[in-house]
């Protein structure tokens, strides 16, 4: 290649995308080597919910940061977000408790919720089952996204506005570096060189570097999703999560009652079994997405998952989300499986090898709100 760019990033995801989205803003050459046609993972296949309001403190500084650059781009260029705001709706007197304790650590974090009674929340969200639901805590500042289209938007931008060098159908197959240079050797034969590589795929990093993704400590999380036919005459806004999210998001390990109300659960439950919790969310057609599920094998076992849908959770997550709200149908279109990576000890895979080839990833269920306030930061760390 004529061109030696300041900064090659092999996959073009929501972390390796919003990575360059800070680096272009530097005013470095950036491009991005994507492997296949257009991004096609978990990026595109998860449930377009932006909500720091779930994440640790730690993490829901990231999101929050997230939030502002998502609208800032979105009064630029549509990427799809809606600013409609996300609900956590408690089922009993225990989850009740938790989105009162988490409310006051909000207001702590200076972090803008409100808690909603049961009529508010009945009045809000059409469908609702009055004999579901105790009262809501609700978060007006965040987002959903398209997810199947978000991502090729943001890139669309970035190409048009930011002068970004996207490179698809481009399988990265080696990688070399010098005292001052990464050269990065294609599945075609073509060399890339840069004065920095940024690996945020796990497949390329597994291709890269085999033993050292083998040695990692990486996880493989499959979720299940549905996709309902468009609801006729039906507006139902914003994400709503309910009493397992509530059980389940790491935001409510923070409250202080959080322990004391888990030990009580029953570990053989199907929810546990399957890593169930319900979301609901509407799609710009009308539909309305629900889910999901989470399964877990190593990085290395990806066959430990299965090749298709287990149809014992689909059903089962039906028939919990019918117990939560009344929709006018729940004649499904679609249903689908996303896969993510994560880490089982810490919340993100970093490494830096010599001073020029940097990895992350192993984000899990934070892309999507946690990529582009994450990657601010981490940029500054490699380019110190």
């Amino acid at each position: 290649m004529k061109t030696k760019y300041d900064l090659l990033i092999v996959g073009g995801g929501v972390l390796g995308t919003f990575h360059a989205y800070h680096a272009l803003n530097r005013g470095l050459r950036v491009a991005i080597l994507e492997q296949s046609a257009m991004p096609q993972g978990a990026t595109t296949r998860n449930f377009g919910q932006v909500v720091p309001s779930g994440m640790n403190t730690k993490w829901q500084n990231y999101g929050r940061e997230s939030l502002r650059i998502y609208k800032e781009i979105q009064e630029l260029f549509d990427i799809t977000i809606r600013q409609n705001g996300s609900v956590y709706l408690a089922s009993n007197t225990e989850e009740l408790q938790l989105i009162e304790e988490l409310a006051v650590i909000n207001k702590t974090n200076n972090y803008t919720s409100k808690l909603l009674t049961k009529a508010e929340c009945l009045k809000k969200y059409p469908g609702l089952r009055a004999d579901y639901v105790k009262a809501g805590l609700f978060f007006p500042d965040e987002v959903t996204v398209e997810p199947r289209t978000m991502i090729h938007r943001l890139q669309q931008f970035l190409v048009t506005q930011k002068k970004l060098d996207l490179f698809t159908n481009t399988k990265a197959i080696h990688i070399d570096q010098s005292t001052d240079e990464v050269a990065i050797t294609t599945a075609t034969g073509n060399t890339f060189k840069a004065a920095h590589a940024l690996i945020c795929n796990g497949s390329d990093f597994k291709t890269l570097y085999p033993q050292l993704f083998a040695a990692s400590d990486l996880q493989l999380s499959k979720l299940q999703m549905l996709q309902t036919k468009p609801q006729q005459n039906y507006k139902l806004p914003g994400s709503i999560l309910t009493g397992l999210s509530i059980r389940r998001y790491e935001a409510f390990y923070e409250c202080p009652s959080f322990k004391e109300i888990k030990d009580k659960e029953d570990a053989a439950s199907l929810e546990k079994k399957w890593g169930v919790h319900i979301l609901f969310k509407q799609a710009a057609d009308g539909s309305v997405i629900l889910g999901d599920s989470h399964e877990y094998a190593d990085a290395d076992r990806m066959e430990d998952l299965g090749y298709g849908l287990n149809m014992d959770i689909d059903n089962f997550m039906i028939a919990e989300a019918q117990k939560i709200i009344d929709l006018p149908t729940y004649d499904i279109q679609d249903r689908w499986y996303g896969i993510y990576s994560q880490c089982k000890t810490q919340d993100i895979f970093l490494k830096t090898l010599g001073e020029r080839i940097h990895i992350a990833t192993g984000i899990g269920g934070k892309g999507m709100t946690g990529s582009a306030g994450f990657s601010k930061e981490h940029l500054n760390t490699i380019l110190n």
